[in-house]
């Protein structure tokens, strides 16, 4: 989620420190399923949370036992196997998991060389939205994820099943023409999406509160610099 100026000015040091120097924004999916970003409300474990209409509280119920259940079984493993092996056997793989999950879903979304727009208000729609998405390459992760880096097309068609998504980008960049932002190519380990993230954590940090079409822009001060980037 996008920054207002007016929420990030109201953040504490700690806050914007942990926000936007990695690797602790990569950490942060559990604590937003808990409480969200700064300026929203709501829990997604919370059934009576504004995030769900009424028809889905019982799913909402039905999950938060389901979570609650396996938080219970965890901690029974940590007497019987120990702390330290389940760290092992769970609590590494798990935010792995966590800090690819983040890194992908912020690079969606953030770090092209040209700026991104937000759009707000009047000038808002569901295709403006969706084409302001980026694809990214994965190299040999493209496979494990089921092509998730195809995420212009997820966004505009998101009835399209993962085993169609590259087809249907092909099918779709010609028609996007100069809207569509063709991914760089990575080599079989994507290490210059690594690049691409520190650059934007280092630039993106909040947009205008004003105006309905918007740039991401940066505070010299938390990068220590005199000079807006």
């Amino acid at each position: 989620m996008q920054l207002s100026e007016k929420i990030y000015r109201t953040l504490d040091s700690a806050t914007r420190f942990l926000r936007f120097k990695i690797p602790f924004p990569l950490l942060a999916y559990p604590f937003y399923l808990w409480s969200r970003s700064p300026g929203k409300t709501g829990s997604h474990f919370d059934p009576n949370s504004d995030l769900f209409v009424p028809s889905e509280r019982k799913d909402v119920i039905t999950s938060t036992v389901c979570w609650t259940a396996m938080a219970a079984l965890l901690v029974g493993l940590s007497f019987v196997m120990g702390p330290m092996q389940l760290l092992k056997l769970y609590g590494v793989p798990y935010w792995i998991f966590v800090m690819w999950l983040d890194l992908v879903t912020y690079l969606h979304h953030h770090g092209h060389e040209d700026k991104l727009p937000w759009y707000r208000g009047k000038e808002w729609s569901y295709l403006r939205g969706g084409l302001t998405t980026l694809d990214r390459d994965y190299g040999w992760f493209n496979n494990i994820h089921h092509d998730i880096g195809t995420h212009v097309i997820h966004h505009l068609f998101p009835q399209i099943p993962h085993y169609h998504l590259i087809e249907a980008t092909e099918a779709a960049r010609p028609v996007l023409g100069k809207y569509y932002r063709e991914p760089k190519k990575s080599g079989p380990i994507p290490f210059n999406l690594f690049g691409d993230l520190i650059r934007s954590m280092g630039k993106d940090h909040y947009v205008s509160d004003n105006g309905d079409v918007v740039y991401y822009q940066t505070d010299p001060q938390l990068n220590g610099s005199s000079k807006s980037g």
